[in-house]
């Protein structure tokens, strides 16, 4: 018996035009793809390394954390414009980028070291998700938790179509992040804790006393990160935005279906960063108001008992089953939404060096597949030798970090040279990019220049 024709939903074909909604409560119900993103913020940046610079440095810092959330959805949009208006994946995009080559552009050869270290952070929640159910069942160690959670989640991943993606970290990230804003709501209440005076000064500009790594880290991995920055166009094309613009012609039925389209992956960029934002003020208040208070940073095998004191100490002792529970949730979401995000991005990036014809769409299933499976071992493997959570975080952190640049200045680049003038954004928005490159430069410059001083 024949397979059924599965749709490849990066082929631009005239019969998948739609007009786009005008509507607000339309183009609401045609969001997505930022809510895929959502659940991965919400696992590594906020929950563990927020929590470790409030923890830190206390309410010090609220500044960074509110720069990182907002200045880096300029570049998200610029790229996501480019694959609406193009139908090109962000590595056939940034393979355009002139400089040295070796069958790709040296920024694809970025992405690949950057994939490695980002397998770093996958390690962590894994190894996080695997203590708490260690301490819920301790008869089974560690190391075969994180073993089974790996093995489980193959299948799951290999049948993890967009909707199906996008309807699990839609669930994922809803309840955790509604409890950690009202733990943090509650924290106002506990005068121990929290400070007017100190938050209202966080809001001014300082550079952090103590744990640069960690206040880079944040940086790089709180709201979109370069890892998730490269990925987002992918969702935009399987949601359908480009294929629904149709392909590129002159027409200016063309160009209104675009910006159309363009408009809707706003509303949904706009949607996310408000989720995550509110997030990720929660944890690091959190960790500034209550780990600080204690004298206590999340480390080690008990990283994850230390940030149950979060919500024990605001909602009560009750709240640590509720708390395991939902940071087991979080954690996954981030290691769920990374390998399926990386999988198709390598599929992507071998059929570029010409290993297989990733036209063909279930040949490119097959490879994405392979790369599930390979990930999630190298995954195990990474927690075996680290075995350090949130330092495997604070890695992929700093690798985020200092690929920003690249990664902001490749979005100007395409802009200017590559991207059709019909959907060219607005001044305002080419100015916000301009300036959205020149913070992530001077911060990654600035703190490479901290660790390097004597």
């Amino acid at each position: 018996m024949a397979q059924p024709e599965i749709a490849n939903p990066y082929e631009l074909r005239p019969e998948d035009i739609e007009a786009p909604p005008s509507t607000l409560g339309g183009i609401l119900r045609r969001i997505g793809p930022g809510l895929i993103l959502t659940s991965a913020v919400v696992g590594s940046g906020e929950l563990i390394v927020t929590t470790v610079l409030g923890a830190e440095n206390g309410y010090a810092l609220l500044w960074l954390i509110l720069v990182s959330c907002v200045i880096k959805i300029f570049v998200q949009h610029e790229l996501g414009r480019y694959a609406i208006a193009t139908g090109e994946t962000t590595l056939e995009a940034l393979d355009r980028i002139p400089g040295p080559r070796l069958r790709v552009s040296w920024v694809v050869w970025l992405w690949t070291l950057l994939v490695t270290l980002t397998i770093f952070v996958w390690g962590g929640m894994l190894g996080a998700i695997g203590e708490v159910f260690q301490r819920v069942l301790p008869a089974i160690s560690i190391n075969a938790w994180v073993c089974l959670i790996a093995l489980a989640s193959v299948p799951i991943l290999i049948i993890g179509r967009y909707n199906l993606v996008e309807k699990v970290c839609s669930g994922m990230v809803i309840v955790f992040t509604a409890l950690a804003v009202g733990c943090a709501v509650l924290l106002f209440k506990l005068p121990e804790y929290f400070s007017w005076s100190e938050l209202i000064g966080g809001l001014s500009f300082r550079p952090p006393q103590g744990g640069i790594a960690t206040a880079v880290a944040v940086f790089g991995i709180t709201g979109v990160g370069a890892v998730e920055l490269i990925i987002y166009p992918y969702w935009c094309l399987e949601k359908g935005y480009a294929r629904f613009a149709g392909p590129r012609d002159e027409t200016a039925a063309w160009q209104s279906r675009a910006e159309g389209w363009i408009r809707v992956m706003g509303f949904d960029i706009l949607n996310s960063m408000v989720i995550y934002t509110a997030a990720t003020l929660a944890f690091y208040l959190l960790g500034a108001g209550v780990l600080k208070g204690m004298g206590v940073v999340p480390q080690g095998a008990e990283m994850v008992q230390t940030l149950s004191n979060m919500y024990t100490e605001t909602l009560g002792s009750w709240s640590l089953y509720p708390f395991l529970l939902g940071s087991v949730v979080v954690f996954y979401s981030t290691l769920f939404v990374g390998v399926a995000s990386t999988s198709r991005k390598t599929a992507d990036f071998v059929g570029m060096l010409g290993f297989y014809d990733k036209r063909n769409y279930l040949q490119r299933l097959k490879v994405t597949h392979v790369f599930v499976v390979v990930y999630l071992v190298l995954t195990v493997l990474f927690f075996f030798f680290v075995r350090e959570p949130v330092l495997m975080v604070k890695v992929g952190g700093v690798a985020q970090a200092l690929s920003l640049p690249a990664l902001a200045f490749s979005a100007i680049y395409l802009r200017y040279v590559h991207l059709p003038k019909q959907v060219w954004p607005k001044s305002w928005i080419t100015l916000a990019l301009w300036l959205t490159a020149a913070v992530t430069a001077v911060m990654t410059g600035y703190s490479v220049i901290l660790q390097l001083a004597p």
